[in-house]
């Protein structure tokens, strides 16, 4: 019989200590951990790396310790920077592309530099391959160190997911994700997707998560993405 699976919110665990390290972010954690003691005349920091790499995770850490504004979404009004940022000095800046418009961050931007506080910006590919305007933001923005979260190696990837059924409250043995980590695309992306269906189908089965079912809902993942590029080629 088949059991309803509802779709309750998975809160993430966005601690320090939640947090996964290894050889494809460290060094973006030693920034992180070493603020606010950065180099004389480092105001901020650029981050990027792919989708669901843990960019935002880490920002989150980062905010918590400097009691930083966040945004996630484009400033349109120049006049609502000072509203924003109030009686504060750091500010990170979630999901910046060459969307946003530019003379407000460059206004928030002289302002935190006015107040001596801090700028991370966390972004897919490095500010200065996004062709940012005005000159004068894109020149401002290129002082900024970068640091890259790179693609994870195959024990990231299982470290990841095994953190990802634990904030689902979920426990799967060892040897499940060992089966599913040398066979799945390696992504973060793609490992936050297959927990999620892995989770979803257990619950409407009514099942624990096995090798057995692991190799029946991947198998079902890799047909569906073969269909799905056999229409897009046609």
């Amino acid at each position: 019989m088949l059991q309803l699976a509802f779709n309750l919110p998975n809160k993430p665990a966005l601690g320090r200590k939640n947090f996964i390290i290894s050889n494809s972010n460290r060094d973006a954690v030693t920034w992180i951990d070493s603020w606010p003691n950065w180099p004389v005349a480092c105001n901020g920091l650029n981050v990027f790396g792919p989708k669901s790499s843990g960019k935002s995770h880490l920002g989150a850490v980062w905010q918590s310790r400097s009691k930083a504004v966040s945004l996630n979404n484009p400033i349109v009004d120049i006049m609502k920077v000072p509203e924003i940022l109030r009686n504060k000095k750091n500010v990170i800046i979630d999901g910046f592309d060459e969307s946003w418009p530019g003379i407000p961050i460059l206004h928030l931007y002289n302002l935190i530099k006015e107040r001596e506080g801090f700028l991370i910006i966390i972004s897919s590919k490095p500010v200065a391959q996004l062709g940012v305007l005005p000159a004068d933001l894109s020149s401002r923005l290129s002082t900024l160190p970068v640091v890259e979260i790179k693609q994870p190696d195959d024990e990231l990837i299982k470290q990841v997911m095994q953190k990802l059924f634990e904030d689902r409250q979920v426990i799967v043995p060892s040897e499940v994700l060992d089966y599913l980590v040398i066979r799945m695309e390696r992504s973060f992306e793609e490992a936050f997707k297959l927990v999620a269906r892995l989770d979803a189908v257990a619950l409407s089965e009514n099942n624990s998560i096995t090798v057995a079912l692991a190799s029946r809902v991947l198998r079902n993942v890799l047909e569906t993405k073969l269909i799905q590029r056999r229409q897009m080629g046609s």
